[in-house]
């Protein structure tokens, strides 16, 4: 069975855009992301030829920086305040699941106490 190559194009992380191309989406120079490329604070792929190519994730994360830079902050603040929101997303993230299956385990709990010792499990006479 073969796949559409045009389904890449959905992942997120798939490297479709040239420098200039991600540039003009941002609203940006193409000096501004190879700034980021050579400050480490975002790792586009290579082509072959060498040429920079980035994803959707990675232009999300530009234009986080991009408006964190913005508002005033260094670069090195700007990465350690991206880092620090994305781990308090997951975190979140974790205690939602957390609550989850915490609310999942309090029901049969209760179903269980209220099914009484005739309910299942109990020994059979």
């Amino acid at each position: 069975m073969t796949t559409d190559p045009t389904d890449r194009l959905d992942d997120p992380d798939f490297p479709a855009l040239t420098m200039s191309q991600a540039a003009e989406l941002l609203g940006v120079q193409p000096a501004f992301l190879r700034s980021l490329d050579s400050s480490g604070a975002l790792e586009p792929h290579r082509s072959p030829g060498g040429h920079r190519r980035y994803s959707r994730h990675q232009l999300a994360l530009a234009a986080r920086l991009r408006g964190l830079l913005d508002d005033g902050h260094p670069l090195a603040s700007a990465e350690t305040i991206v880092g620090l929101q994305d781990e308090l997303a997951t975190a979140r993230a974790d205690a939602e699941r957390l609550r989850s299956a915490t609310r999942r385990l309090r029901t049969d709990v209760d179903r269980l106490r209220r099914s009484g010792p005739e309910g299942p499990g109990a020994p059979t006479p």
